[in-house]
């Protein structure tokens, strides 16, 4: 019997530039080239998506780089498999993101935006290759409000070259204006093939980073916001329902080249290569066959991400084990960063996580 799977992730792997720090799969935007891209795209919308999504994603790469046209072909490749949809994300960057654009993600029942800031800093946001000013990041938060899009989520980023705590607190001072109801937090990390890999740029210290991630903490939940996942806060009930499905461990399908899916006890992953995905959307660079034991772990690294924790009856069903008993010597040990209520388990800080993780795996 095939189980439905309910979340959709669709990548688009073009920006109009590319930022120092992101090695993403990705591609400066060429009109010819992302026409073929489409073509090839529908095509595995047709092979693959047989569901009515509950939440589906559009991700990137930069979305909103795509023209009208283009913009349009893609959400009305999506729109068969969006009847049911309660949560419908896509990626926008201030400097790509108009009116016309806007008017479009209404039409085809687009309900949720994901802004990348990432700083109020207009140097910083220049260091990192952005391509937008602060300023634009009002205007479009604005311009989203009055047309009704008040489901928002900024990125903002933390330990970057260049930026001390007095930045950071402006920043964080400058999102919190912004009164957007979901906030996205990252630490800069440098990959070996970004343009801040290759130039040999490093990270801030390490207690700088602590006491940076302090701060946005402090801040962040005295304005009302909700630590609810390791690297996300919302208010009141705006929490991200489509990663809310991954840190359930929940099936969930990818499309396009770069994009992963899980379903069962299988991790596919498209070529990452967009001629090769052009030629051959099938060519895949991984699928890699989960045991049970790798699944477990996953599971309880994924849900131990959220204050809301792990399912244990659910854990205990599909597993068919009994979690406290199996994990006993590892709770008892550390018993006071746990919480066992209602037949979930959750851990107090989500700061030790890591920490706790490493003795799952023993």
């Amino acid at each position: 019997m095939t189980t439905r799977i309910k979340h959709l992730y669709l990548h688009v792997p073009f920006c109009a530039s590319i930022c120092y720090y992101c090695d993403f799969c990705h591609r400066v935007y060429d009109e010819k080239l992302a026409n073929r891209w489409l073509k090839r795209l529908q095509k595995e919308i047709e092979d693959k998506c047989h569901d009515q999504y509950e939440t589906i994603y559009i991700g990137g790469g930069t979305p909103t780089v795509l023209s009208y046209i283009q913009l349009e072909k893609l959400l009305k490749l999506i729109k068969p498999f969006a009847n049911n949809v309660i949560e419908y994300t896509i990626e926008v960057n201030p400097e790509s993101l108009s009116e016309d654009k806007i008017s479009l993600f209404k039409e085809y029942g687009i309900n949720r935006i994901s802004m990348g800031v990432q700083s109020s800093n207009d140097e910083i946001l220049k260091y990192l290759g952005r391509r937008h000013s602060f300023n634009e990041v009002k205007e479009k938060i604005e311009l989203l409000k009055n047309n009704d899009f008040n489901n928002i989520s900024v990125d903002l980023m933390y330990s970057l070259p260049g930026q001390d705590m007095d930045i950071l607190n402006k920043t964080i001072d400058d999102i919190l204006e912004l009164d957007v109801p979901h906030i996205s937090l990252y630490s800069l990390t440098i990959e070996e093939n970004s343009v801040f890999g290759k130039k040999g740029i490093r990270s801030l210290d390490e207690d700088i980073e602590a006491d940076m991630y302090e701060l946005i903490e402090k801040k962040l939940t005295e304005n009302g916001y909700i630590h609810y996942e390791v690297s996300n806060y919302c208010r009141n009930d705006f929490q991200s329902k489509h990663n809310l499905g991954y840190w359930e461990y929940e099936d969930f399908l990818g499309v396009s080249a770069g994009a992963s899916s899980k379903i069962g006890n299988h991790r596919y992953t498209n070529t990452s290569s967009i001629e090769k995905y052009i030629s051959s959307y099938s060519n895949t660079d991984e699928d890699i066959i989960l045991s049970k034991e790798d699944e477990e772990f996953e599971h309880i690294m994924m849900s131990l991400r959220t204050i809301y924790g792990l399912d244990i009856n659910e854990f205990n069903q599909r597993y068919q084990t009994d979690f406290l008993e199996r994990y006993e010597e590892i709770i008892s040990a550390d018993l006071n960063s746990f919480k066992i209520a209602q037949d979930r388990i959750s851990v107090n800080n989500l700061e030790i996580l890591n920490h706790i993780l490493v003795n799952f795996l023993k």
